[in-house]
C-alpha cells in the first residue's frame, strides 16, 4: 500500500478524513492488519485502532482472525465487506439497455442485456426496462433492493450531470429535456448519476482499459454515432454547457458548414457512422434506382472488411473517413495536447481505418502523441459507470456528520 498524506483540520473533520482514508486503504488492499494500515496511512496506532473500531460498528469491515507471523505475535487481519452492497452501471443505446452489477470493490457480479427491437423507447419505457433489469439481477444474486447503493446510467446524448437531466437523444422516442435522475429516483432508493456514454467509455478505459497510465487523453467513438470523451487531469472534462467532446458537430473542410443543432444529428454522423458508410457503399438513389444497385449486400463492418481485402470502392470509402478522422485527431491534439488518443466503436476500432489514419498522421511533427484502440470494447461504458460509482462509494458509506 502507498503511504497517504493526511490533511489537518477540525477534530470532527479530521476524524472523518481519517476514516475515509482507512476505508479507502482497506478497499484497495483487500485484507490487511492494523499495523499495515498504520504504515500505509501515516496515522498513529491508537488512531487506526479507533477508526477500525468505528468501521466495525458500521458493519463496513470484518475481522478475519490471525494472519501469518513473521516471528512475533500473529497480526489480526481485517477486510472491507465489499459484499455488503452493490453498484450498478447501465448503458442506454438505440439497440439495447445493458447492465453490469458489481460489489463495492468493483468486482463483477453479473451482466444483463435487454434488447429494444420493436419495443417502446420513451423515457418512461427505458426507466421501466432499467427497473426490470435491476430486479432480475438482484433476484439472481439473492440481494435486496436496499443493497443497491449507486446507479450510474450512460446515455447517448448531452447530459447535465448536476441536474441529472438529458438534453436530447435523436435515436430514441420523445427524449428532449428529460429529468432522468428524478424519474429513476422514483424507482430506486439510492444515489443516481446520469452521464454521457462516451464520457463513461473514456472513464472506463482510464479505470481498467487502455488509458490507465494517462491523465490527459481523448476517447473517440465511431459506430452508430460519433462522439468523444475527454479526460483532463484524470477527470472527465464536461465543459461549461456539458457539451465538451461533441465532435459530431465539428465544422471541417470535408463536411457541410451547417450550424450545430442539438435536436438533430451532427454533420459528421451522416458520414462517419455505420449508416453513413452504408449510404456511400450503395450510392444515392436516383429515380427509384441506386447507382450501385448490384452492389454486394453487407453491413458497415463488411464494407471495411472488403476494403481490407482490396475492394476499390470500399477502399475509397475508408480513405475519405480516414481523412476526416485524421483532421479531427490533429485538431484535438493541437487544442488539448493529450498524451493519448483512443479510437473505439465498431468503425473507429477497425484495423483498416486505424491503419489508414496512422498513415495520414505520419507527417505530423508535433501535437499528435500516441494513437491507440479501446481495450474494453463494447463494455467500456459499463466499466466507466462502475468506476464513477467507486469514486463516490467511500463518502457515501461514511457521510460527514454535522456537529
Amino acid at each position: 500500500m502507498k503511504k497517504k498524506t493526511i490533511p489537518v483540520g477540525r477534530p470532527s473533520v479530521l476524524r472523518h478524513t481519517n476514516a475515509l482514508s482507512i476505508l479507502t486503504l482497506l478497499r484497495e488492499c483487500g485484507s490487511c492488519s492494523r499495523a499495515d494500515l498504520v504504515r500505509a496511512s501515516g496515522l498513529s496506532a491508537p488512531t487506526v485502532t479507533n477508526v477500525v473500531k468505528d468501521l466495525l460498528s458500521e458493519n463496513l469491515v470484518e475481522p478475519l482472525g490471525e494472519g501469518e507471523s513473521s516471528g512475533g505475535r500473529p497480526p489480526d487481519m481485517i477486510r472491507f465487506k465489499a459484499e455488503r452492497g452493490c453498484i450498478l452501471g447501465v448503458e442506454v443505446s438505440a439497440e439495447n439497455v445493458s447492465f453490469l452489477l458489481a460489489d463495492l470493490n468493483g468486482n463483477e457480479l453479473d451482466i444483463l442485456k435487454i434488447g429494444l427491437s420493436k419495443r417502446k423507447t420513451t423515457p418512461p419505457a427505458i426507466c421501466n426496462y432499467i427497473d426490470q433489469g435491476l430486479q432480475r439481477l438482484l433476484r439472481k444474486r439473492k440481494m435486496s433492493r436496499d443493497q443497491l447503493l449507486i446507479l450510474v446510467v450512460g446515455v447517448p446524448a448531452i447530459a447535465n450531470v448536476e441536474e441529472g437531466s438529458v438534453l436530447s437523444i435523436s435515436t430514441l422516442q420523445e427524449w428532449r429535456a428529460v429529468p432522468l435522475r428524478a424519474m429513476l429516483s422514483k424507482i430506486v432508493n439510492c444515489l443516481v448519476i446520469i452521464e454521457n456514454d462516451t464520457n463513461l467509455a473514456a472513464q472506463g478505459e482510464h479505470y481498467c482499459g487502455a488509458a490507465q497510465s494517462e491523465h490527459d487523453f481523448v476517447f473517440i467513438n465511431i459506430g452508430t454515432n460519433v462522439s468523444s470523451g475527454i479526460i483532463l487531469g484524470g477527470r472527465i472534462h464536461h465543459g461549461s454547457q456539458w457539451s465538451a467532446g461533441e465532435i459530431a458537430y465539428l465544422r471541417l473542410p470535408h463536411i457541410l458548414r451547417k450550424q450545430p443543432t442539438i435536436h438533430q444529428f451532427g454533420e459528421l454522423e451522416t458520414v462517419l457512422t455505420s449508416s453513413g458508410i452504408l449510404k456511400s457503399w450503395y450510392g444515392e438513389k436516383k429515380a427509384g434506382r441506386s447507382r450501385h444497385q448490384g452492389r454486394k449486400q453487407t453491413d458497415a463492418i463488411g464494407v471495411l472488411d472488403l476494403a481490407q481485402s482490396g475492394d476499390a470502392h470500399a477502399k475509397k470509402i475508408v480513405r475519405l473517413r480516414a481523412d476526416i478522422v485524421s483532421d479531427i485527431i490533429v485538431n484535438l491534439s493541437l487544442i488539448l495536447n493529450p498524451g493519448l488518443i483512443l479510437l473505439g466503436g465498431e468503425i473507429g476500432s477497425h484495423p483498416i481505418l486505424i491503419g489508414s489514419v496512422l498513415r495520414q498522421l505520419e507527417g505530423s511533427e508535433f501535437g499528435v502523441m500516441k494513437i491507440g484502440t479501446s481495450a474494453l470494447g463494447p463494455r467500456a461504458v459499463l466499466w466507466g459507470a462502475i468506476s464513477l460509482a467507486l469514486d463516490t462509494i467511500s463518502s457515501l458509506l461514511l457521510p460527514q456528520r454535522q456537529t
